[in-house]
């Protein structure tokens, strides 16, 4: 059904953008339920018009007089929508060395989407498993709010142990398979998941059990940016990373990315200022000698205004390992130009392309909003409307819901139950 509300105004209905219309929605104040649906449909398409179900209505209402957000939410939108076209313009190139990317695509390398799994714009295990991590943090607030306790980890393990589900995998233990992304069909392909990732969640017998391996692979750092948007972020992508990689660096880097993400969200003002500060706070704890040296370095290369070259990127390393993805991506984007220029220099080195071109995506997103998204990825990107309302959801979610049996607050126990 349409709502006539004050808040829904004229402009808001005509868009020739569904950005704009999103970043509309997010800006205007607390605007959240089960669904938002757009076109008829029950996801964010190219609208003509808004419509909202009768939860949305019901908590418009129940969340009149509640705060709005201090933060611009729509740096959430450019966050997750940053990362996931880093990773999917990395990911036709991730297992070719520097020369032979050259030798495709030129010596500027790959610059727009190619066929990657069978289509363009397809995201990967990277960005599948960041979706679900933010669903693990959201299931993780509603149990905190519904019920007065919650562990975390724990929650994030169980939905992270629902990705594994959607790989065709088993696990260990029981997991439950309720909430909506989880039956989001789409999700369920296997993008060339990582191996310690996937034997971690195999092995788990408990839920928020850290893994027992000494890995320090990437996987664990790329999956944590939502981590940023909620308390303690260090702590939260730490322990989130801990749950498939057991060696310090593997999941201290995954701290150091989310808190640098969270400092330049809570107002620094650069990129490089929300660096230093993190790694004044959490530079010196034992196990982050790695990742405080080659961010450090990095620091350095972008003072003296020196710009990522493949040969350069390829002096640190090939990302990898945590604290070289970390590295690529984050000096990838302090030289950047542009979010496009970053994300492009991110992915064209002999390496782990689309880990470290996700990391540059979510810096920069996050550092200039959506509307610095080429529009030839957007509009090619795979699952743009779940990852929009996932980052619809991340925005308002902490800012709105109250566990007061309101016909709200139970749609959104459906999205998200925090059993």
């Amino acid at each position: 059904m349409m709502l006539a509300l004050e808040r829904i105004q004229p402009w808001m209905l005509l868009r020739d953008s569904r950005c704009c219309t999103l970043l509309r929605v997010l800006r205007v104040g607390p605007l959240l339920a089960g669904s938002i649906a757009v076109d008829g449909q029950d996801q964010l398409g190219n609208p003509a018009e808004i419509t909202l179900s009768r939860s949305d209505e019901a908590h418009l209402q129940a969340v009149d007089d509640a705060p709005r957000l201090k933060r611009d939410p729509a740096a959430v939108l450019g966050c997750l929508l940053g990362g996931a076209v880093g990773d999917a313009l990395g990911a036709p190139v991730e297992f070719l060395h520097g020369a032979g990317i050259e030798r495709q695509f030129g010596t500027r390398g790959i610059v727009d989407f190619v066929p990657a799994y069978g289509q363009l714009g397809a995201i990967t295990d990277d960005t599948q498993m960041m979706l679900f991590t933010a669903e693990g943090l959201l299931r993780a607030w509603m149990r905190g709010v519904s019920r007065g306790v919650c562990h975390p980890p724990s929650v994030i393990h169980h939905a992270l142990l629902r990705w594994l589900l959607t790989q065709g995998e088993r696990a260990a233990t029981e997991v439950g398979r309720d909430g909506w992304l989880f039956g989001e069909r789409r999700l369920w392909s296997r993008r060339a998941p990582g191996n310690t990732c996937l034997a971690a969640l195999r092995a788990s017998r408990r839920l928020g059990e850290p893994a027992g391996n000494a890995s320090k692979g990437c996987g664990g750092v790329m999956r944590v940016a939502p981590c940023a948007f909620f308390p303690n972020p260090f702590a939260k992508a730490a322990d989130s990373a801990r749950l498939t990689h057991g060696h310090p660096t593997g999941y201290l880097a995954a701290g150091l990315f989310a808190d640098i993400l969270a400092r330049l969200w809570n107002g620094e003002d650069s990129l490089a200022a929300a660096t230093r500060a993190s790694l004044a706070a959490h530079g010196g704890r034992p196990g982050m000698e790695e990742t405080r040296r080659l961010v450090g370095h990095v620091l350095a290369l972008h003072a003296e205004d020196m710009k990522p070259t493949p040969r350069r990127i390829e002096q640190l390393g090939g990302g990898w390992v945590a604290e070289e993805a970390l590295a690529i991506g984050l000096w990838c984007a302090l030289s950047a130009d542009s979010l496009e220029d970053g994300v492009i220099r991110a992915v064209n080195h002999s390496g782990d392309s689309d880990s470290t071109g996700l990391i540059a995506g979510h810096f920069l997103g996050l550092a200039h909003g959506p509307e610095a998204i080429p529009a030839r990825w957007l509009d090619g990107l795979e699952l743009r409307d779940v990852i929009e309302r996932i980052a619809l959801d991340i925005s308002l979610v902490p800012a709105s819901y109250r566990s007061d049996g309101s016909e709200a607050s139970r749609a959104l126990w459906e999205r998200y139950p925090g059993w």
